[in-house]
C-alpha cells in the first residue's frame, strides 16, 4: 500500500490518498476525538499528537493539524503507518450504524429553488471542495439565503469565506436568482474552538 498526500489550500490541513476506498458514500467530519466513537481508522488517527481533526471522503483523509507550530515532517510517518495498519487489518472505517453525512442530497420534501440548491452543490460545487480536502453541507434556505457548514480542510482556511462568497455563491446566484447570499453555520463546538 502506498499512501499519497496532497497540500490543500489550508496550511493547517493536509490530504492523504491511500489509493483505496475509504468511505462508500458521503463524507465525515470528526473535530474532535470524542465525536470519532463511530470509526475505529479516526479513532487511531486521533492518537497521533498533533492532530486536531479527522476528515474521511470517498477515497481521501484530510487531517487537520493542531497548530502550525506542530510542523508536518513529524505528524506524517505517524499518519502514514496509522493508515498502513489500519487498512491491512481489516476493520470498517467506520462502524455499520453510523451514517455519512450527505445533507446535499435532494429530497422529496423539497420546493423546487431548495432542489435546484442541492443539485448545484452536489454536482458542480461539492466534487470542487473534495478535490481541496474538505466537504459542504445544506444547513438550510431562508429569506433568499443559502446556509452552509464547511468541513474538512475547509474549516479553519484562510481562503474559505472567498470560496464561501466568491466562489459558491457567485454561482448559486448565476443559475437561482432567489439565492440572495450564503452563509457558513458553525456548530457550538466548533465555535468554542476558535475561542
Amino acid at each position: 500500500m502506498f499512501v499519497q498526500t496532497q497540500d490543500t489550500p489550508n496550511p493547517n490541513s493536509l490530504k492523504f490518498l491511500p489509493g483505496r476506498t475509504v468511505l462508500q458514500e458521503g463524507t465525515m467530519n470528526f473535530a474532535s476525538a470524542r465525536d470519532a466513537y463511530c470509526s475505529p481508522l479516526a479513532r487511531q488517527l486521533f492518537r497521533i499528537d498533533g492532530v486536531k481533526s479527522v476528515f474521511l471522503g470517498p477515497d481521501f483523509i484530510t487531517i487537520t493539524r493542531t497548530n502550525e507550530n506542530m510542523e508536518w515532517r513529524v505528524i506524517k510517518p505517524d499518519v502514514y503507518a496509522t493508515i498502513m495498519d489500519f487498512f491491512t487489518s481489516g476493520l470498517p472505517v467506520v462502524s455499520e450504524d453510523s451514517k455519512p453525512s450527505a445533507d446535499t442530497a435532494p429530497s422529496e420534501d423539497d420546493d423546487e429553488v431548495v432542489a435546484m440548491i442541492k443539485e448545484l452543490l452536489d454536482t458542480r460545487i461539492r466534487p470542487t471542495v473534495q478535490e481541496d480536502g474538505g466537504d459542504i453541507v445544506y444547513r438550510g434556505f431562508d429569506d433568499g439565503v443559502v446556509k452552509l457548514k464547511l468541513q474538512g480542510s475547509c474549516t479553519s482556511c484562510p481562503s474559505s469565506v472567498v470560496t464561501l462568497k466568491n466562489g459558491i455563491q457567485n454561482m448559486l446566484q448565476f443559475y437561482i436568482p432567489e439565492v440572495e447570499s450564503v452563509e457558513e453555520v458553525k456548530d457550538e463546538e466548533e465555535e468554542a474552538a476558535e475561542v
